[in-house]
């Protein structure tokens, strides 16, 4: 008897937990989920050491609100905005942007990399700036990236430049544009790693 007393308890407990707990399921996940994939990485076992003072600090770049959003941006015309319907990046695609950064310059090797959030104080170069854009443009059916990059040497020398990649994708469906994002962020970031080589 005091066996079935205890599973009648056992189950009110889970009952009840399980009513508590319902509500943390959070908002249904859109289908897609976006995030960049780097088309050019340091081979696995690849160690860079050095000090602060050599060390590249990847910032993450600036944005304006409407890039400061999970929602990926449709321009409609040149002064409205929509959002992309059924997906969004799986992070802010600032953060995105500059891990893509980060694994461009790991790529091509000979210097330590490193990214803002990381615990480690860098002195040395500096690559921050502002992704301006990150979207599709449903007037050309096509993705633009653009970033205005700004280096900061170690001695305090600044340079800026800006590099955009415009991408056809097609049609308006995640599926079409989460790819060609992927390409115009990788290019932009290919030509930032050359430009920080220079």
């Amino acid at each position: 008897m005091a066996n079935v007393y205890r599973i009648a308890l056992a189950g009110l407990l889970l009952g009840s937990l399980g009513g508590c707990l319902g509500g943390l399921s959070g908002p249904k996940a859109p289908p897609a989920l976006l995030r960049l994939a780097s088309t050019s990485s340091a081979p696995v076992g690849t160690s860079a050491t050095g000090k602060p003072a050599d060390a590249v600090m990847v910032m993450e770049p600036e944005t304006d609100k409407r890039l400061a959003v999970q929602r990926v941006p449709v321009q409609v015309s040149d002064v409205d905005v929509a959002y992309l319907k059924d997906a969004q990046w799986v992070e802010r695609p600032a953060r995105l942007f500059r891990a893509l950064l980060a694994e461009h310059l790991r790529a091509k090797g000979g210097r330590l990399v490193l990214e803002d959030d990381q615990p480690v104080p860098a002195t040395g170069t500096r690559l921050g700036g502002k992704l301006l854009e990150m979207g599709y443009d449903a007037r050309t059916m096509a993705v633009t990236v653009r970033y205005d990059a700004l280096r900061t040497s170690h001695d305090g020398q600044v340079t800026s430049k800006r590099f955009e990649s415009v991408v056809s994708a097609g049609s308006a469906k995640p599926g079409s544009i989460g790819p060609a994002l992927n390409k115009a962020a990788n290019d932009v970031a290919s030509q930032v790693a050359v430009w920080m080589g220079d």
